[in-house]
């Protein structure tokens, strides 16, 4: 039989210049954080430690006189003024490694004060905050744990023994819970973009807020996902009850959602209760790099405050302003680039403050710390676009960068990387107001060859670069008029440069034993009139007469009607045949005007008589990001 005594008794035996641990989240025990404040007044240098908690933290009040101080591992919103006024403390840490620092003493905690389920069966459960509390109560000699009736029953590794706590005080209260955020504009394109990067069958991270949220909102599409996260927000549940996340190809605990911890409302934490498809686990297994990587395809996302062109990520601090911590970003980081099919990205708007500052900036702010290094990096999204970093020089890093910035500070921006050395004085980069259009991608099969058709980025300098060397000296002069065997690097700039207005380009992209290669390109520039355009069509040699030319002539005509054109103009040498023949059948009405060894096209579109979409014709589409 449980002896329950009240939280004023239970907290005098805590003493000045001792480490109190508090449990963590929605778990908080708020009961007992009310006492112990009051005990506070008779105490000195008594130091209370927690990651983020969602309840009240009267100790960390500015201008409070007690004898408490907090120490963060993590920063909340109701810490954060106290950190920065300096009437907090903050202890960088991994996540991962909290539950050891623990162990050996290095935070040698003297209590903790934990939320815990009703016992039964000589076992209590921490519910929705088993994180770094199993740990805490593993560690600490005194352990004062609030009985909460509200607190659900949770299946996996959440359970302690009731002989691991010194006294319970019961106290039923509401959990602490975090409202769904309302997603904004930004973070829509950010949950559209990162879908792309997520294929079926994949394992996912997420954290809390807009973002995450919106991540969550555009996979409905997707097929068997499955989770293992540090925590887990409302947002899934819609993705549970349609049967998206289902767990079913795992590699590691399959058909589970593996998490140390959950915020959210009433309606998540009912959900979880002894629902043996949510496995707690503690946080030194959870948020283990070589526990996670054991996840084929996993998918980690997580935010940042600032991201500098070189790839550097900082995650807990603005200049010299804390503002949350290191948490499991860098764990998830590590673990989801070593899985197999593995990708790691980073997600954040654009801008901040209103619109008025950048977050993605030439060089952090001084005294801002990186959370994720430059070499952990891998993929970095905003609403503008995605940049893929892994494996990139600096250089293709600034370009890729600049391009997802927002477009009102693109062009300081790429005048400073140039000022920097990042870029040389004379790199061509566009500036304008354009938004990576994911719309266009699709793949399409041609006897047996998958092809990935996406719009051309600037960072595709490299591949341009590639195809053009890689063609033969025929298929060169077919392509210019005269046989070129040389291309400036800043012509090589500009044909990467579109700005879906005036000019676009659409990539032909073929993965050959691993290596993504760029087999065809098509572009037009339009006209001033702004009726007509000029079109270039060119396909790598193995790869023609599969139908890959004639794909990109009508799907390159159909985006240029759907934005308002209403034919091309195109100079083809008379010896080739096959665009010849694409260009016949793609277009309605044709003037054909034989020029030496030239001839010129003048078509308008057919599509005005059918109005489907080639890429949407006869296969499925499947869209991911190149």
């Amino acid at each position: 039989m449980i002896k329950y005594i009240s939280a004023k008794k239970a907290v005098e035996p805590i003493g000045s210049g001792q480490r109190i641990f508090v449990g963590s989240g929605a778990g908080e025990p708020q009961h007992l954080v009310e006492a112990l404040y009051k005990r506070g007044k008779k105490l000195s240098d008594t130091e209370v430690l927690h990651l983020m908690t969602l309840g009240s933290a009267p100790y960390a009040k500015a201008g409070s006189r007690n004898g408490l101080r907090h120490n963060a591992l993590f920063i909340g919103a109701n810490v954060r003024s106290a950190v920065k006024s300096g009437m907090a403390d903050y202890s960088p840490c991994f996540l991962s490694e909290v539950p050891e620092l623990f162990k050996n003493k290095r935070l040698a905690l003297d209590a903790a004060l934990i939320q815990v389920s009703p016992p039964r069966g000589g076992y209590c459960s921490l519910g929705i905050a088993v994180d770094v509390v199993k740990a805490a109560v593993k560690s600490a000699p005194y352990v004062v744990a609030q009985v909460n009736p509200r607190m659900p029953w949770t299946c996996g590794a959440s359970r302690i023994r009731v002989n691991a706590v010194n006294v319970f005080v019961k106290k039923e209260e509401p959990l602490c819970e975090l409202p769904i955020s309302e997603p904004t504009a930004a973070s829509l394109w950010i949950g559209k973009y990162v879908a792309t990067l997520i294929e079926d069958g994949a394992t996912l991270q997420l954290g809390i807020g807009s973002i995450p949220d919106a991540v969550l909102a555009s996979l409905g599409g997707k097929k068997d996902l499955g989770v293992h996260t540090e925590m887990i927000s409302d947002g899934i549940l819609a993705l549970i009850e349609k049967g998206v996340v289902n767990g079913r190809r795992k590699t590691l605990h399959p058909r589970k959602i593996v998490t140390s911890f959950c915020l959210g409302t009433k309606k998540l934490y009912e959900a979880v209760a002894r629902n043996p498809m949510f496995e707690f686990r503690p946080t030194e297994y959870v948020n283990d790099p070589g526990v996670i990587a054991k996840n084929d395809r996993m998918v980690s996302v997580n935010s940042a405050l600032q991201v500098d062109l070189t790839g550097q990520v900082a995650a807990d601090s603005i200049g010299h302003s804390f503002y949350s911590g290191v948490g499991g970003q860098v764990d998830f980081v590590r673990g989801a680039t070593r899985s197999k099919g593995g990708r790691s990205i980073i997600a954040l708007p654009a801008t901040a403050k209103g619109g008025s500052v950048s977050r993605i900036v030439p060089c952090l702010s001084p005294g801002t710390g990186v959370v994720t290094s430059r070499a952990d990096i891998d993929f970095v999204v905003t609403e503008f676009g995605i940049a893929s970093l892994k494996g990139k020089t600096i250089r293709e890093r600034a370009i890729a960068l600049i391009q997802i910035a927002h477009p009102i500070f693109r062009a300081e921006m790429i005048q400073e990387a140039k000022r920097i050395g990042y870029l040389d004085s004379e790199h061509v980069l566009p500036i304008g107001e354009s938004r990576y259009d994911v719309g266009l991608e699709t793949r399409r099969v041609f006897k047996d060859v998958s092809v990935f058709f996406r719009p051309i980025k600037p960072t595709d300098e490299r591949k341009l670069k590639e195809l053009f060397y890689a063609q033969s000296p025929e298929t060169t002069q077919l392509r210019f008029g005269i046989p070129l065997k040389k291309v400036s690097e800043q012509q090589f700039q500009k044909l990467v440069s579109i700005d879906y207005d005036n000019t676009l380009a659409i990539g032909a992209f073929v993965r050959e034993s691993g290596r993504e290669y760029l087999v065809g390109i098509a572009r037009y520039y339009a006209r001033p009139e702004g009726k007509f355009a000029e079109a270039a069509f060119t396909v790598l040699d193995r790869y023609q007469g599969l139908g890959i030319g004639s794909f990109l002539v009508e799907y390159l005509s159909w985006i240029a009607e759907e934005r308002g054109l209403i034919g091309f103009v195109a100079e083809v040498l008379d010896i080739n045949s096959k665009m010849k023949k694409a260009l016949e059948r793609t277009f309605g009405r044709l003037e054909v005007r034989h020029e030496g060894s030239t001839v010129l096209f003048k078509g308008l579109f057919a599509h005005r008589k059918r109005k489907d979409n080639p890429a949407l014709r006869a296969q499925d589409v499947e869209s991911c990001v190149a």
